[in-house]
């Protein structure tokens, strides 16, 4: 398992190198434009030069690019819907030229059309776009907190897309432990974790499942809030351990997206994780379980 975290690219795309070596992550994850305007970065080709080479350098193991916030492939607003396409095309692109592992996206938000319709949008978005995908940088779809009429809240809501969508092979998943815990998933619970793995190997395919984004909870199982915490911080607490622990993601690279002090994941918040994951591993002990949920994954 690789430990790394989302870091600025400010000052070129290359620096992100610099920033994952100096916190010793072993995985880096990263915006290849502002996350919240339309408009694309133009990237100098020896800044991109220079990242690949400094990945090499730096022992650096997984790169990722996540996709920016506006996309909507679920959106009703054809100008809305049309820009998020191009916008995670132009992502992939760049992703392919930094010989990153993926694009990392959020599926978007019916905003009240309802899912069978938002999931016609998606599903007519993707099969425009993965096309382009290559063996090497796949397209990997984020599970949602939940609010409101975001689509991903579910295994099933993703399987869902992945069965519509052929089965296209790089069309993957990334699971994010705090978004998890917001729609209901146990995941401080090892059986509860088990049957989720288990949905997954059943449904979508374990070899689907490409990358973790682990994070705490700011906010209670069930409470369908993206409410990222530091390490230990939030309402997931030790049992972020049982999450790290399980043995079907051993092999997977583990991207922080914490606060921090502020300025996103640090030396501090890898040393906790490390050791989360260290401790449970080796013990591989049972924790307190959470209180159930009472709303969480139903459809929207």
């Amino acid at each position: 398992m690789e430990f790394g975290g989302h870091v600025s690219s400010a000052g070129g795309i290359d620096t992100a190198i610099d920033r994952i070596e100096a916190i010793g992550g072993d995985c880096v994850q990263v915006f290849t434009q502002s996350p919240r305007m339309w408009r694309q970065t133009a990237h100098r080709p020896e800044a991109i030069e220079r990242l690949k080479a400094r990945r090499a350098e730096a022992g650096i193991g997984g790169l990722v690019c996540h996709a920016l916030y506006l996309c909507n492939l679920a959106a009703p607003d054809e100008q809305v819907y049309e820009r998020s396409i191009s916008a995670l095309s132009a992502t992939l692109e760049t992703a392919q030229a930094l010989e990153a592992d993926a694009v990392i996206f959020h599926v978007g938000s019916h905003l009240g059309a309802g899912l069978d319709a938002g999931l016609e949008r998606v599903i007519a978005a993707l099969g425009r776009i993965l096309p382009s995908a290559s063996a090497s940088t796949w397209l990997l779809m984020e599970n949602c907190a939940g609010m409101g009429g975001t689509i991903g809240r579910s295994v099933p809501e993703l399987a869902r897309l992945v069965d519509a969508l052929d089965r296209h092979p790089r069309l993957g998943i990334c699971l994010d432990s705090c978004h998890l815990y917001a729609t209901g998933y146990d995941i401080t619970d090892p059986v509860a974790l088990g049957e989720l793995v288990a949905e997954i190997d059943e449904t979508i395919g374990r070899d689907r499942l490409r990358a973790l984004h682990v994070n705490d909870s700011a906010t209670p199982l069930g409470s369908n809030r993206d409410r990222h915490a530091n390490i230990l911080e939030g309402e997931i607490g030790e049992g972020l351990g049982v999450f790290l622990a399980e043995p079907a993601f051993q092999s997977l690279s583990v991207y922080l997206e914490v606060p921090g002090t502020g300025r996103g994941p640090d030396v501090h918040e890898l040393d906790k994780v490390r050791d989360l994951h260290r401790r449970f591993l080796a013990s591989r002990r049972p924790v307190r379980r959470a209180r159930r949920a009472t709303t969480g994954t139903g459809t929207p």
